[in-house]
């Protein structure tokens, strides 16, 4: 009963605009009171701080710095230049450099919303210039953009791997199969698009000047390369190749581009700041939640709930009602708390299931991920609505199809788990 309460106090707390990391912070606070031990007040704010203090979690800064400095110093710009010079002319290429965009953007920043911003602001004014509807160009785009948090880094993916002491390597790599399927699906959807509606034909003027485009793209491509390489090798650690890439990036945007300044830096520093410093907040309201359901013995509740309908016996199963239960609470509740919340609820039944654990933090983020587009939250839906100049209606027609179709791939990884460890068996991780 006081669960219920509680449940019912915490979207009250959101439905009159208190911010989440304040709501969830009232919950656990009054949470306390009503078990009317005030002693344990003080491991509350324990639970805070401890959720926010992990050395793992220092590469969100850096990932998030990454990509701030890329989009200042023109080095996103010439990303999707190279896309354009892979898929852009051929029937519906904007589309597919879109979708291509997405994909060697994820290996930037790990963010999906900073994605949709970039991908926003060059492709949707781009695809309505040529004749595509402004809903299906938003749409596509706020898709795109879950690709960011599934191929390597992913904030999501570095997470997960702080609360369950997962291989942050191994993840990372897991995610590369996962990131392209889910690419690969989002192309046929467009090529359904392109052909039904007779969508146009792209004239690429990079194709004519491959090489002069090549060299034009490198210095962009290196940071990826940087990141992913890095870290999948295991030369450096996620937080130090996240250090390399700031460093790279400074060089080649006041030296090379030369499209870098004082004002640009700060700027970046300033965007990093205020996303980093909103997760992490997130990250202690959540873990200070998840410590009073620990001990209220929720879990164990929920497992023995599990068990008594036969689910951990069967992982299949299993992970379909996770994906289920995510898919309903992503509606309604911000990504990096979803996570955080059901994570430490989740994760011990999946052991106890036999599910490795790369396959289910994969299943999990990917989810989660989902949620990015799922109305009413959806932050993604909002983002490309507001840079792309798109009436959020219209985008919300066109996006549900795309949640169909992601939530099909996470049905084929979790029936097919070899597409997550096949890469992380290759490299030993």
């Amino acid at each position: 009963m006081s669960l219920l309460i509680l449940l019912l106090l915490f979207f009250g707390l959101m439905i009159i605009g208190l911010p989440l990391y304040l709501a969830l912070l009232s919950v656990a606070f009054l949470g306390v009171m009503v078990l009317g031990d005030i002693s344990l007040l003080r491991a509350v704010s324990q639970q805070f701080f401890g959720g926010m203090d992990s050395f793992t979690l220092m590469a969100i800064p850096f990932f998030v710095l990454t990509g701030s400095l890329m989009n200042m110093s023109g080095l996103t710009d010439r990303l999707i230049i190279f896309s354009k010079l892979l898929v852009g002319s051929i029937r519906g290429g904007l589309g597919y450099v879109n979708i291509v965009g997405g994909i060697i953007l994820a290996g930037v920043n790990g963010s999906a919303a900073a994605d949709a911003s970039a991908l926003s602001s060059i492709l949707i004014p781009a695809m309505k210039k040529e004749g595509y509807n402004p809903g299906y160009a938003a749409g596509l785009t706020a898709a795109s953009s879950l690709i960011g948090p599934i191929i390597p880094p992913s904030i999501f993916m570095i997470i997960y791997a702080s609360m369950t002491n997962t291989s942050i390597g191994g993840l990372f790599a897991a995610g590369i199969i996962p990131g392209l399927v889910l690419g690969l699906a989002y192309a046929v959807m467009n090529y359904f698009y392109a052909a039904i509606y007779r969508a146009p034909v792209s004239s690429s003027e990079e194709r004519l000047k491959i090489k002069e485009t090549l060299i034009y793209s490198i210095p962009a491509l290196i940071a990826p390369m940087i990141i992913i390489g890095g870290i999948v090798t295991g030369v450096v650690t996620p937080t130090e190749s996240g250090a390399l890439a700031v460093a790279y990036c400074l060089l080649i945007g006041l030296f090379y581009t030369k499209k870098l300044d004082k004002r640009g830096i700060f700027a970046a520093l300033y965007e990093t700041v205020r996303t980093t410093s909103s997760i992490f907040l997130i990250m202690g309201a959540a873990q200070a939640v998840g410590w009073l359901l620990k001990w209220e013995r929720i879990p164990q509740r929920f497992a023995e709930l599990l068990a008594g309908a036969g689910l951990v016996s069967s992982p299949v199963l299993l992970m379909l009602t996770f994906t289920g239960i995510i898919f309903i609470v992503g509606c309604f509740m911000e990504e990096v708390a979803t996570l955080t919340l059901l994570t430490p609820i989740f994760y011990p039944l999946a052991v106890q299931a036999g599910i490795d654990p790369l396959h289910f933090g994969i299943v999990m983020t990917l989810n989660v991920t989902i949620a990015l587009v799922t109305p009413p939250m959806g932050a993604c839906n909002y983002i490309v609505s507001a840079v792309g100049k798109v009436p959020l209606g219209e985008v919300l027609k066109f996006v549900w199809p795309f949640i169909a179709v992601s939530l099909v791939v996470v049905v084929i990884i979790i029936l097919c788990p070899f597409v997550v460890t096949f890469v992380p068996r290759v490299l030993g991780l």
